[in-house]
């Protein structure tokens, strides 16, 4: 298979990463998301990976929590995840760096934007823990920055749900897939793909975007090789 992308920031929920259980880390996910992106990363891809944190907290939920002391718990709940991540991908086979946005070197590089192209270069997976390190950005957010900063060719959105619908799917039966969209289609339909600071961001730097399912086996490899599942937002 012909990879149609040379770069790409996989974004992972945290959520995906529970699996059937809701909360926490399911094993079974951890190795089935390390065996896609070993699958894409052996066609010579450059993988970076940036994971939510909501399998552990959910700071928008603590109504009567500060909203910058909940977000920065939130930021801590995805370095758990990153963590679990690399050393799933490193028992696949693949050597993997984690780069926190908040600095704790005991566990984890600094973010540094040269580093990580340098990591990337050699082939070697970046998953970028603890969201941009400032309080009122999403993960979404994240993996938008991120990508506009290491020049990636697209985001892959690895989410429970399937693609992108008018509705949530698993309230409203009825609910309508998209198969294209524009980043201003999210925008003006609100749709709750990514917040809308990340799709702007998304959009003001010409930044891909597809979405698909994380529960089916090579999902990501057809995204990779740019087969028509999902939504594909551009």
């Amino acid at each position: 298979m012909e990879p149609k992308y040379k770069r790409v920031v996989i974004k992972v929920s945290g959520e995906a990463l529970a699996g059937a259980k809701g909360m926490g880390l399911d094993e079974a996910m951890l190795t089935d998301v390390a065996k896609e992106v070993k699958q894409i990363h052996d066609l010579g891809v450059q993988v970076a990976v940036v994971v939510g944190g909501g399998n552990f907290w959910r700071g928008r939920t603590s109504k009567s929590m500060d909203r910058a002391t909940a977000d920065y718990m939130g930021m801590l709940a995805t370095v758990i995840n990153a963590l679990a991540l690399q050393d799933a991908f490193e028992a696949a086979g693949m050597p993997t760096r984690v780069q926190t946005a908040i600095e704790m070197r005991e566990v984890a590089e600094p973010y540094i934007r040269r580093k990580a192209i340098s990591h990337l270069n050699k082939n070697i997976v970046v998953i970028f823990g603890a969201g941009i390190g400032s309080p009122f950005f999403s993960t979404d957010t994240t993996a938008a920055l991120r990508a506009v900063e290491i020049d990636a060719d697209i985001i892959l959105l690895a989410k429970k749900v399937d693609a992108v619908y008018d509705s949530d799917p698993e309230k409203n039966p009825d609910a309508v897939k998209y198969d294209t969209l524009t980043h201003q289609e999210i925008l003006e339909k609100n749709l709750q793909v990514m917040d809308s600071t990340a799709a702007s961001l998304c959009r003001d730097n010409g930044i891909k975007i597809h979405v698909f399912g994380v529960s089916h086996p090579e999902n990501m490899l057809k995204a990779i090789c740019g087969e028509k599942i999902g939504t594909f937002i551009s």
